[in-house]
Formats: C-alpha cells, structure tokens, sequence
C-alpha cells in the first residue's frame, strides 16, 4: 500500500496539536463549564466565582451553564461526549454518589473524566431542632431506643444531604425513614420539629443556626470548621472516622484531554484560590481549601467512587 505523505505528515501535525502545544494555545476560545445543578447553590457560585478570575488570567471566558436533571448526569453526559479539547468541562459535587446511586448511566463515571482539580470542600453539619437535643449522641441513643421511627430531610436522593445521614446512620448503628424535599421546605420542617435531624452542608444552615432555630450538633469532617468554630468534630462526638462523608467540589475534563492541558487548568485554578477576592468570596459561602496536585485528586477520586458503591450497598439504598 502507498502511503500519502501528505496525509502523513498532516496527521502527525494534528497528534502534536494535542500535546505541549496545544496546552499553549489553550484556551483558543470560549470555554464552557457545564455544571449540573441550579444556579444559587454552594457549588454554582463557587465556579463562576473562580471561573471569572481564571478567565482574567487566561484572556479567555468561562460561560457557566446549568444543566439539571436526572441527578447531574445529563449535564455529566454532556462532557463525556466533548471533544477533548480543554474547551469543555464539568463542576459535579455528586458525580460518585451518582454513580453509586444509578444503576444505567449513560457515561462511564471512571473511564471517562479525567479529574483536574478541587475547588475545596464544604462541610456537612447535623442539626436538629431547637429544644431537642444537645448532643449527638442524645440524638443517636434516642434513634436508637424508637428503631425506624425517626426521620431526616434532604433535598432529595444521592444529595450531599442524603449520603451525609446514611454514613452517619452506617456508622451509628441506627435506622432513620428518609424525607427528600423538593424545595427549602426541608430545613423549615426541621426548625418546625416534625423532622427529626438532617445532615447539610454549612452554607445551608448556617443562618438557621446563628437564629437559634437550628442546633448544630456535629461537622462531618474530620477538624472543626471555622464558620462553626464551637461545634465538635464526628470524631470529637465519638464516632469513627466512616461517619465522615466529604462533599466536595471538582472539576472534570473529557478522558483523553491531553495531559499538558489539564496541567495548565489545574495550575490556573490554583493560581485563582489564591487571589484574596476569590479565598474572602469561597470563605463566605463556607468553602474550605483541599488542596491536591492532579495525581492525587485521581487517586482520591477513584476511592471515594469506591467508597460510594460500598455505602450505598451497607445501606441498601435502592438503585435508581
């Protein structure tokens, strides 16, 4: 067979554009940040906060677009499919509780994203209503003593919220009836006393809580948060550590985007944490800092895939 060198020559060039090169040359325009879930929220505005600084280090814009439904993985679906070309991203807080949750997905939650980098965590808290009780483990013994008769809200299945109540149950030892909500009402039955606990992130309750409307008992996290200062750890309220579920914020690339590519991101995403704007801006909504190079956030990833898919079958929570 003759072979066009023309044609050689030309895929060669085209197989560099995506090594060093192209990572020069990227952004070579608008990029789109697709992220699954309502604009407002925690992890929404965290990405268009550190999105705009990015754009202003690279010459380029970032446009956010919220994408919802079917619990993030029509949005996640979306990046799967890109070109993987940098030009095409994903902010997911519930890709791996998706995954464990979702019986057919439409992607392959590990072979095809390549996670780039954290935007930080945000601590969940376990709060009841005022007047209830004072500790966790008030909590724990009563849920104990009336097994199946007491509930939690959330904001609906495979949430931060849902996942956070199901590791405390695992690792309390106690059973608890699950009431998703659609909209806030899942905070005010709590402060209205006619659910028991919830599990949510900071940024949620905070307000509630600096009312007294809702006592927080317990931060899922392994230190003590600084918007809660005064509030113990699990660990601190005598729990283990598989009582704490991490809710964090990360960015995904399509599998296959070039390396270089995902180093630049990841360099100018952490260049952007450390602008005193955007750290007082996450710092308020209360993101916590979890810094990782590429290598680790994989490896970190990839094992709380893991440690979803075990949860979700301790618990047996129905697939959807």
């Amino acid at each position: 067979m003759k072979l066009d060198r023309r044609a050689f020559v030309g895929g060669c060039l085209a197989m560099a554009g995506f090594g060093p090169a192209a990572a020069q040359n990227w952004p070579a325009h608008n990029v789109t940040v697709v992220v699954p879930i309502p604009a407002g929220v925690a992890s929404d505005i965290m990405t268009r906060v550190i999105f705009e600084q990015v754009g202003k280090q690279v010459g380029q814009t970032f446009v956010v677009e919220n994408r919802v439904g079917a619990g993030g993985t029509i949005g996640a679906n979306a990046v799967a499919k890109a070109a993987p070309d940098g030009h095409t991203l994903l902010v997911y807080g519930s890709i791996a509780a998706a995954n464990a949750l979702y019986s057919k997905l439409p992607y392959d939650t590990l072979a095809d994203f390549t996670p780039v980098v954290l935007f930080g965590q945000t601590p969940l808290v376990v709060v009841t209503g005022a007047g209830r009780y004072k500790t966790l483990a008030e909590l724990i013994a009563a849920a104990k003593a009336k097994p199946g008769a007491f509930n939690y809200s959330t904001v609906g299945v495979g949430s931060a919220a849902h996942f956070g109540a199901v590791r405390l149950e695992v690792s309390a030892g106690f059973s608890a009836q699950h009431i998703p909500f659609r909209g806030g009402e899942w905070l005010t039955e709590v402060i209205a006393g006619r659910i028991d606990f919830c599990v949510a992130p900071i940024p949620s309750a905070i307000g509630a809580i600096r009312d007294g409307k809702l006592v927080p008992l317990a931060v899922s996290a392994a230190k003590r948060s600084p918007s809660l200062p005064n509030v113990p750890t699990m660990l601190e309220a005598g729990l283990k550590a598989d009582a704490i579920y991490p809710f964090y914020t990360g960015v995904y690339a399509p599998s296959k985007t070039p390396r270089a590519i995902v180093d630049k991101l990841h360099n100018e995403v952490m260049k952007a944490l450390e602008v005193p704007s955007v750290r007082e801006r996450l710092t308020q909504i209360g993101a916590e800092p979890m810094p990782m190079t590429v290598d680790e956030f994989g490896k970190f990833f990839k094992d709380d895939v893991a440690a979803n898919l075990a949860l979700v079958e301790a618990a047996k929570i129905p697939k959807q």
